[in-house]
């Protein structure tokens, strides 16, 4: 059984891992943990530590770690499957069933071939395409008709490949692979589809790339080319019934863009009218089956396969191909639908940076600000996000063509931050000079802040940049000795800037409690994080508050902690709070690679050592997807 990763992810998010260990560990609240004795090793001592808000357990003794399901696996020794069914049934989230891949792909195939029925065609009939088209200035380089140019229907009737006894059931990819195929070789038959790629610049090794076809204007070009299918082409949407039970194609005198899933399948076509009075002006194929629009995105297949590492969210399927044939690869487009949670999601998955561009008249705004609505909870700490304002006038191709390469990259890379825009786009619509203007500022942003994550550390980040961008409180600066003697030959360690940004922004805690399993509790940062760890949920909203109230607490180290604030120079790091969020994740992940390493030269038994290996394993592949992106 094949699970979705989307279903796993749903069933751990259901799943209250302190109530499910809870039932085999007795546990007791401890700071920001829940801790008891290890099931997975003998000890007296409670260091079996569960985390509820990342649904993730660690002992400090064995290194044993995991979430709820590596904790069913490890402790009764059950197998993956056996694990999930019973969370499964746990948290009321449906596994797919075994054979519903197989079912949704299956169509009956017809045994015999039929006599399609009479259409009534309301639109003006156009030249036929049927003649062979001489090589002229309309033709772009490189496309050539087909030598069965006379019949184009002829060698996608599978009566001609001796098909008469065709297989009972039909497989829905293969027979959409089939109708690509038929609308790639219809290109060369129509001059007009020919000048429409011409005029938008495409090349013919970039209609090659996105196989980009044509749709004849016959209304029963489908049944003609495949006979036995017909049940198929229905079940996709691409052959439909009038009300008087007459089929007829949906796609008619067209440019198809097919449109491939996340494994370069074919599951459905884009057409645009190449009359421009025909509306609408593109139509998508219907959901289906194997096709269902909120989840896709155009480009995506085509831009892994060209190891794009930033992405880009365009509008329309020609600002993708045009990108992608300038040299800007990674962009990508919604199937005629608004950008939503999973589209984000499924990018953020190849980056955890990305942009999304918008047009910059009112309508732009307005779908920037859906977007922003929509984006919030899907930013977990980690994640960027950027928005590209077009010129007005412009799409990402026009820009390209009236500018330059070279320009729009510029434009692409100078893009404003989340925060930047949030409050760029807030402060037009307020007067900040006046308290009125800045108290509802402030109240907006609180409303967009309550869709953030509540587990992670940007909504306190975001609240406190724009507290120190309208001026409200000042910001905190360590009171340092002048009698002290600082030299700068002091080799300033990584552990100096945790500290640092963890008097800065408490909240970053977050990141760095996980340290706690391998420091030596003896290092200032370990009793740091220890501190923290017991006041954490006592700490103020205000970060100039949280700041004097984690001093207050480490009273005993004042000296050490000015001393290194002052080294570090930490406020030059925070000039927005996306950098001091990744600059928190960056030296938390090389702080635990470096104590792992260290706890491996000496580990206490064969079990913390095999804990220890598959733990370093997992978090350099961590440190190498971010080095990547």
């Amino acid at each position: 059984m094949a699970i979705p990763q989307h279903t796993i992810d749903q069933i751990l998010d259901r799943t209250d891992l302190v109530e499910l260990i809870g039932q085999r560990v007795k546990l007791k609240k401890t700071g920001r943990t829940y801790s008891g004795c290890c099931p997975f090793h003998q000890e007296k001592s409670p260091s079996f530590h569960v985390y509820r808000d990342k649904g993730y357990y660690h002992c400090f003794g064995c290194q044993a770690n995991g979430n709820a399901i590596r904790f069913l696996m490890d402790i009764d020794g059950r197998n993956f499957i056996d694990v999930m069914q019973e969370l499964s049934s746990k948290s009321g989230v449906e596994l797919p069933k075994d054979n519903f891949e197989q079912k949704k792909l299956s169509y009956k195939r017809n045994t015999q071939k039929p006599e399609p029925k009479p259409v009534v065609n309301t639109e003006k009939s156009a030249p036929s395409h049927h003649a062979a088209i001489s090589e002229s200035s309309e033709q772009i380089d490189g496309l050539q008709a087909p030598s069965y140019f006379d019949d184009p229907f002829a060698q996608f009737d599978q009566s001609y490949m001796g098909f008469e006894d065709a297989p009972q059931e039909g497989n829905l990819y293969d027979l959409l692979e089939n109708v690509a195929q038929f609308y790639e070789k219809q290109l060369p038959n129509s001059n007009k589809a020919q000048q429409y790629f011409k005029q938008r610049g495409l090349s013919a090794e970039t209609i090659q790339f996105w196989r980009l076809g044509y749709a004849p204007e016959d209304w029963q070009h489908l049944e003609k080319a495949f006979p036995y299918d017909i049940e198929g082409l229905k079940q996709v949407g691409l052959i439909r019934s009038s009300d008087s039970g007459r089929d007829f194609d949906l796609l008619r005198e067209r440019v198809i863009f097919p449109i491939r899933d996340h494994k370069g399948r074919v599951v459905g076509f884009g057409g645009r009218a190449l009359n421009d009075e025909i509306k609408p002006k593109y139509i998508n194929s219907p959901d289906s089956e194997i096709f269902h629009k909120n989840q896709l995105l155009y480009g995506l297949y085509e831009g892994r396969k060209l190891k794009a590492k930033d992405w880009l969210m365009v509008e329309g399927y020609m600002d993708v191909i045009a990108l992608q044939q300038y040299g800007v690869y990674g962009a990508v487009a919604t199937l005629g639908t608004a950008s939503n949670a999973d589209h984000l999601n499924t990018l953020f998955k190849q980056n955890s940076r990305i942009t999304i561009a918008f047009d910059g008249d009112a309508a732009g705004q307005k779908a920037a600000r859906r977007t922003l609505e929509i984006a919030l909870p899907s930013l977990n700490d980690g994640r960027e996000l950027k928005f590209f304002v077009l010129p007005k006038e412009h799409d990402p191709d026009s820009l390209i063509r009236r500018e330059g390469l070279e320009h729009f990259q510029r434009l692409l890379e100078q893009a404003p931050l989340l925060s930047d825009f949030i409050f760029a786009h807030l402060t037009q619509q307020h007067d900040i000079s006046t308290p009125e203007g800045k108290s509802q500022v402030m109240g907006e942003l609180r409303e967009l802040t309550e869709l953030l994550p509540k587990q992670g550390s940007f909504r306190y980040l975001l609240t406190q940049s724009f507290r120190e961008k309208l001026g409200l409180g000042r910001k905190w600066t360590p009171q340092i000795s002048h009698d002290a003697s600082l030299s700068f030959n002091i080799q300033t360690k990584d552990e100096d800037f945790a500290v640092a940004l963890l008097m800065q922004h408490p909240y970053l805690y977050i990141h760095f409690e996980a340290l706690r399993a391998f420091i030596d509790p003896q290092q200032l940062l370990a009793q740091i994080l220890a501190i923290i760890d017991r006041v954490f949920d006592e700490l103020p909203d205000d970060q100039e508050l949280a700041t004097y109230y984690v001093l207050g607490a480490c009273n005993q180290f004042s000296h050490e902690i000015a001393d290194i604030i002052e080294r570090t120079d930490i406020q030059t790091l925070m000039n927005a709070p996306e950098t001091a969020d990744k600059h928190a994740k960056e030296y938390a992940l090389g702080l635990k690679e470096k104590y792992l390493r260290q706890k491996l030269k000496a580990p206490i038994s064969l079990i913390e050592s095999r804990n220890l290996r598959q733990q370093l394993n997992e978090l350099s592949k961590q440190i190498n997807l971010r080095l990547l992106s």
